[in-house]
């Protein structure tokens, strides 16, 4: 790293990260959930199977088409993780 860097922030925090493994109908989801201060009361949702992630809140859930991007996902596989984030999110 350079002498010249300009960091936007960088600090550490501890966290809380929950892994789930789940199969729905047509997919197996393998999913890392992170709970931080530095979103705002969202969460971080990585999916370990294709190394996307997200920021996750209560709003974004109801977002038409939002878990289907974030995650470049079908329709049917969106309603699966929908499904899950709906009880933790």
């Amino acid at each position: 790293m350079s002498n010249e860097t300009f960091f936007l922030y960088d600090h550490k925090e501890d966290t809380k990260t929950r892994f789930v493994s789940f199969m729905g109908e047509s997919n197996r989801y393998d999913l890392a959930i992170t709970i931080t201060n530095n979103f705002y009361g969202k969460k971080m949702v990585v999916n370990l199977q294709t190394n996307r992630a997200a920021i996750i809140g209560q709003d974004d859930l109801k977002e038409e088409g939002y878990i289907e991007h974030a995650f470049a996902v079908s329709e049917e596989e969106a309603e699966e993780l929908l499904e899950f984030l709906y009880t933790i999110i």
